[in-house]
């Protein structure tokens, strides 16, 4: 459980201005003109210092406690991305239903990503059944028969 004790805003108020930062497109003093529309004074630093620390907590709630059943047959792919101007490669598997499973950002397409990128899905969800990938080096230098 996440605790929020001796902070000067409630719950709510800190969990909103945290997922509008995580789940848009938004900077701080975007954050704060909206919260300022809503009644509720808070500075963009105090954004900020929250990001930093609830959002690592909130992943490892979400993490402990997946919000549905993951299928057992997982599709991986990996495309580029760029952020900030530089291309990053972007990991991601999928259940038959369209439910992501799992993603990683990495700045390289190599065994090494593909490796951190399945043991991160495989430690939260556990061992898939199937895996279909595409033919790219760096998938297929990994081998998936076994889960280390």
């Amino acid at each position: 459980m996440i605790s929020f004790k001796w902070r000067h805003f409630k719950k709510d108020i800190i969990l909103m201005a945290v997922r509008w930062y995580l789940a848009y497109a938004l900077s701080y003093r975007d954050i704060e003109e909206l919260m300022q529309e809503r009644g509720v004074s808070v500075d963009h630093s105090t954004l900020n210092r929250w990001v930093i620390k609830y959002a690592p907590l909130l992943e490892d709630e979400f993490r402990r406690h997946p919000k549905s059943a993951i299928g057992r047959s997982w599709r991986m792919d990996e495309t580029y991305v760029k952020i900030k101007g530089v291309w990053h490669y972007l990991y991601r598997a999928v259940d038959k239903k369209g439910n992501t499973i799992d993603f990683l950002l990495s700045k390289n397409r190599d065994k090494k990503a593909a490796k951190r990128f399945f043991k991160k899905a495989i430690g939260t969800h556990g061992l898939p059944e199937k895996v279909t990938i595409d033919k790219s080096g760096s998938n297929k230098s990994y081998p998936l028969n076994f889960p280390g």
